[in-house]
C-alpha cells in the first residue's frame, strides 16, 4: 500500500439469533471482542483514520472502541445506508477506504493488504474480497471478465441465471473503494428491491455504470467467516485457536496436545515454553523462557518468569507474578501476588494480596486471610521464610526473612527475620471421654 488508508467498521448489526441481551459484535473470541479483532487488524494496516457504525442503543459497544470515532445508524436500512452514517468523516480522504464488519473477526491483515494494493494497482472504484465455498448456494456470485479479470457485476444468488449460479466466486463482502469517488458511488445506489434496502453490493454496477473499473481479490473461506449466531461464534473460536496454536508452536513453544490448548489472542509465550494438556490462558498471560505449565492450569492478566514451574490444577488469577525459577504446584491459586525468584508454593495454597519472597516455601494448605468482608489486606513473607503447613496467614501481617512458622499457625501479628513462631491452641486431653459419649448416646438413643 503505497497510498492513504482509511477504515470504516460496520457493527450496528442486532444480532437477534444470538438471542444476547449484549451487541453481537461484542460477543469474544481468543478473549477479545469481535469489533476489537477487526479494529486491531485495521491498525495492523497503518490505518490513519479508523471509524465505527454503530446501531441506537450500545453504550457498551462505544466504550468499548474508545477513542476512535463512532457514527450511529439510527434507521437499518442496508449496508451501503451504514456506511453513509460516516459520510462527514468520509468527506474529503484520499486514497483508499477499507469497509470491514465487525462481526468477521478472522481477515488477516495480509490479506486485507492485497486487497488495498489490488485497487491500487489498477485505480479501480472498487475492489471485492471474494472466496470459493464447496458450496456457493445462497451466496453473491463475482461475475469476472475472463480476458483481463475485471470484476463486472456482484449478482445475488437469488437473482443468478443458470450460468451465474454455476460460478463458484462468491462475495465476502468485504470491499475497498477509491476514497474520493466514494461517497458519489455510494449516494447513487437505489433501494428498488425486496427489502427497501441500500446494498454496498450495489457499488460495483454504479462504479461501472460511471465508466469506472472494479477488481475482485480471492481469499480462503475459513478467513470470511461471518458470525450471526452462537455456533458460527464457536466456529470462530476454533478456527481463531487453530492460528494462535500454530503461531506459539512456530515460535518455540511446544504443545503436548495442541488441541485441549486455549490462547487468547494477546498470549505471549518465550522459548522452550512446554504446555501440557487442558491448559487455559485469558487475557493479558506473558510467559518467559523455559517453562513448564503443567496439565489442567488456568492463566489469566499474569506474568511468569523464565524456567518456573505451574501447576498441574493451578490457577494463576489477575495481577499474579511469578518471578523466575519458581514454583506454583497442583491446586494452588495465586491472585494479586508476587512470588519472587526461586520461591516454593507446591500444593493446596491460596495466596492473595501477598509477596512471597525470593526462596519462601509455603506449606501444604498455607492460606492468606487477605479479606475482612470489606477491604483486601497485604501479607509480607520475606526472602528465605518457611510457613509450616496448613497455617493462616491473617492480614495485614509480616513474616521477617528467615523466619519459620510451626505448621497450623493462625499468624495474626508480625513475625521478626529468623524467629521461630508456633502459635497454636493448648492440648487438652480427656482420657475416657470418648467411651462415655458412646455409652451416654446410646442409652439417649436406645440403641
Amino acid at each position: 500500500m503505497s497510498r492513504e488508508l482509511s477504515v470504516v467498521v460496520l457493527a450496528a448489526g442486532m444480532g437477534t439469533r444470538m438471542k444476547s441481551e449484549i451487541p453481537k459484535v461484542m460477543h469474544k473470541v481468543a478473549g477479545k471482542p469481535m469489533v476489537n479483532h477487526v479494529i486491531d487488524t485495521a491498525a495492523n494496516l497503518n490505518a490513519t483514520k479508523t471509524m465505527i457504525v454503530v446501531g441506537p442503543d450500545m453504550p457498551n459497544l462505544i466504550e468499548a472502541v474508545s477513542p476512535l470515532p463512532t457514527f450511529e445508524q439510527t434507521d437499518r436500512l442496508g449496508t451501503a445506508h451504514a456506511v453513509l452514517a460516516a459520510k462527514e468523516a468520509l468527506r474529503g480522504l484520499t486514497g483508499n477506504v477499507l469497509v470491514l464488519y465487525a462481526d468477521s473477526p478472522l481477515f488477516t491483515a495480509e490479506t486485507l493488504s492485497r486487497l488495498v494494493a489490488a485497487r491500487e494497482d489498477g485505480d479501480h472504484a472498487v475492489a471485492v474480497l471474494g472466496f470459493r465455498p464447496e458450496n456457493p448456494t445462497g451466496y453473491g456470485r463475482l461475475v469476472t471478465d475472463p480476458g483481463n479479470g475485471e470484476l463486472l457485476a456482484i449478482v445475488e444468488d437469488k437473482e443468478c441465471d443458470e450460468t451465474q449460479r454455476a460460478i463458484n466466486f462468491c462475495n465476502s463482502g468485504v470491499m475497498c473503494f477509491r476514497a474520493e469517488s466514494m461517497i458519489e458511488t455510494l449516494e447513487a445506489i437505489g433501494n428498488t428491491n425486496a427489502k427497501g434496502e441500500y446494498y454496498l453490493t450495489d457499488a460495483v454496477e454504479v462504479a461501472r455504470a460511471n465508466g469506472n473499473s472494479c477488481v475482485a481479490v480471492e481469499v480462503a473461506e475459513e478467513e470470511t467467516l461471518g458470525v450471526n449466531s452462537r455456533s458460527q461464534l464457536a466456529v470462530a473460536e476454533a478456527l481463531m485457536q487453530e492460528r494462535l496454536r500454530e503461531a506459539a508452536m512456530a515460535n518455540g513453544a511446544t504443545l503436548i496436545d495442541p488441541g485441549s490448548v486455549y490462547l487468547a489472542c494477546d498470549t505471549k509465550l518465550g522459548r522452550d515454553v512446554i504446555i501440557e494438556p487442558n491448559v487455559v490462558f485469558g487475557p493479558g498471560v506473558t510467559v518467559g523462557d523455559d517453562v513448564t505449565i503443567k496439565a489442567f492450569s488456568h492463566l489469566e492478566s499474569c506474568v511468569v518468569g523464565d524456567k518456573a514451574d505451574i501447576g498441574p490444577y493451578a490457577r494463576l488469577r489477575p495481577g499474579a507474578e511469578i518471578g523466575a525459577g519458581a514454583r506454583v504446584g497442583n491446586f494452588v491459586e495465586i491472585k494479586k501476588a508476587v512470588v519472587e525468584d526461586g520461591a516454593k508454593v507446591n500444593h493446596l495454597s491460596y495466596i492473595g494480596d501477598a509477596r512471597v519472597g525470593a526462596k519462601a516455601n509455603i506449606g501444604a494448605g498455607t492460606i492468606t486471610c487477605n479479606y475482612d468482608g470489606y477491604r483486601k489486606q497485604h501479607t509480607e513473607i520475606g526472602a528465605g521464610a518457611f510457613i509450616g503447613s496448613n497455617s493462616a496467614l491473617v492480614a495485614p501481617v509480616t513474616i521477617g526473612e528467615g523466619a519459620i512458622i510451626g505448621a497450623g499457625s493462625t499468624i495474626t501479628g508480625t513475625v521478626e527475620a529468623d524467629a521461630l513462631v508456633i502459635e497454636r491452641a493448648q492440648r487438652l486431653d480427656k482420657p475416657g471421654w470418648a467411651k462415655l459419649f458412646r455409652e451416654k448416646m446410646k442409652a439417649l438413643l436406645g440403641k
